[in-house]
């Protein structure tokens, strides 16, 4: 169904983990350090990346950080570590998903599931929601559209993941009204998926810095201390 790279020194992971999505129909490429599959992603992108934090030659920080700056494929981050500061971290940095270790297989293929689910990577066309359609967006300086996952502002193009444009899409489809954190899960991820309110604050967090780095005067995302986030046209 669909071309996953994963990345982790862990031949008992890769080996399991492989398994598993095989099982599932996936293709599996599988490297052992950050440095080979950094390469790797760079020169054959796939539809999605799975990557360990601790790893030899290049931890998984690393290997997110130098991929965000060309590419915005979905990427899932696992990790040994019970910090709360990895985490926050890893999606500062772009990560769409984390998943701590030992995690469960099942855990592991919804996940997997859920993302390509909403990049439209496992061949199945998204269903419009009440709130979020496939139609483009004109908000003032901001343009979107959903089917070629094309956000512009001002006329210039702002590279988003498939987390954040999903999140900009939810605020900007209905400007001056308040969406909850609840709200935006919702819009962003799959029921099946649970995540709190510092991984959505992460997301806007992001997304704020790379609409500053066309327009440092960009403000049309608001906060709503306590409330949640609205889009606010010019």
């Amino acid at each position: 169904m669909a071309n996953i790279t994963l990345v982790d020194d862990d031949e008992n992971i890769v080996a399991s983990v492989s398994l598993a999505l095989e099982s599932h129909g996936h293709k599996i490429t599988a490297y052992h350090d950050g440095a080979a599959g950094l390469a790797a992603l760079e020169s054959t992108p796939p539809d999605l990346a799975i990557l360990d934090v601790k790893m030899p030659r290049m931890d998984g920080m690393e290997v997110l950080r130098r991929l965000r700056q060309t590419s915005q494929i979905p990427v899932i981050m696992l990790t040994s570590k019970d910090e709360e500061i990895d985490e926050i971290l890893g999606f500062n940095l772009g990560a769409d998903d984390y998943i701590h270790k030992p995690f469960s297989q099942r855990l592991l293929i919804e996940r997997v599931k859920a993302l390509l689910r909403r990049t439209g990577a496992d061949g199945i066309e998204a269903e419009p929601t009440a709130d979020i359609s496939g139609k483009a967006i004109k908000r003032g300086k901001l343009s979107l559209d959903p089917a070629r996952h094309e956000s512009m502002w001002d006329g210039k193009p702002v590279k988003l993941t498939v987390t954040e444009f999903l999140l900009l899409q939810a605020l900007a489809q209905r400007p001056g009204f308040v969406k909850s954190r609840d709200n935006l899960m919702d819009a962003a991820y799959d029921d099946q998926v649970y995540v709190d309110d510092r991984t959505i604050d992460s997301h806007v967090k992001r997304m704020r810095k790379k609409f500053r780095a066309v327009d440092n005067e960009f403000d049309a995302i608001e906060t709503l201390y306590g409330v949640g986030y609205r889009y606010r046209e010019s």
